[in-house]
This record gives C-alpha cells, sequence and structure tokens, in this order.
C-alpha cells in the first residue's frame, strides 16, 4: 500500500474540531485522515500520525517514511506554513493530510463526479 502526506492549510482550533467532529456523524472516507499540530516539526508531525497506522491496518513504517520524506523534500513549502502558522498566532494549528494513495484518488474523483 501507497500513502500521501501533505500540509493542507493553517486553521483555527476550534474550527478544525468542530470539523472533526462534523465528519464522524458522517460516513467517512476510509483511508483518509486530516491531523493537527500546534507546531511545524517534523517531531510534532511523526506525533500527530501516530496514531493513524493503527486505525487503519497501516504499515507504521511505511506511513511514518512518507512523513519522513515529505519533510526532507519539501522544504520550501514547510517554510511556508511554519511562517502562515507562525502569523496566525497561538489560537491557529497546521492542517496536514495522510491518506491512502487510492482512497485519495476515490476521493477526488467523486468530488469531481466521476467514476474512472
Amino acid at each position: 500500500m501507497k500513502y500521501t502526506f501533505d500540509i493542507v492549510g493553517v486553521s483555527p482550533v476550534w474550527q478544525f474540531f468542530s470539523h472533526l467532529q462534523d465528519s464522524q456523524q458522517k460516513p467517512q472516507q476510509q483511508g483518509i485522515e486530516y491531523l493537527g499540530t500546534q507546531k511545524c516539526t517534523l517531531d510534532s508531525l511523526i506525533e500527530s500520525v501516530e496514531p493513524v497506522p493503527l486505525k487503519w491496518g497501516w504499515n507504521r513504517e511505511q506511513v511514518l517514511d512518507t512523513v519522513v520524506n515529505f519533510w526532507l523534500n519539501n522544504s520550501e513549502s514547510i517554510r511556508y506554513w511554519k511562517t502562515r502558522l507562525s502569523d496566525a498566532g497561538n489560537d491557529n494549528i497546521l492542517v496536514a493530510r495522510l491518506a491512502d494513495i487510492t482512497a485519495l484518488q476515490a476521493e477526488f474523483e467523486s468530488l469531481l463526479g466521476k467514476n474512472w
């Protein structure tokens, strides 16, 4: 199984948790997790993804490798989001997405209204 990890934005804490609560009441797309952390560091991102493999039965080592590879290969993006998080203030968090690539592709296709 292949995984993908990306930072998708900065959000007020209350809005992120409200979104998570709302999404738990709807049928959830299996294999896609949105995670929040108050720091834009590799350690905090790894800490935020650690419970996910157990939840979905994913390969823990592959998930962690995906996050580390993102960190190593996206320095400009990381600097950008680190600055945005700092500018936003203490009541905001960095939001990241971790997904099984197949599940993410299916979600994008459903958003586009296409069945490939």
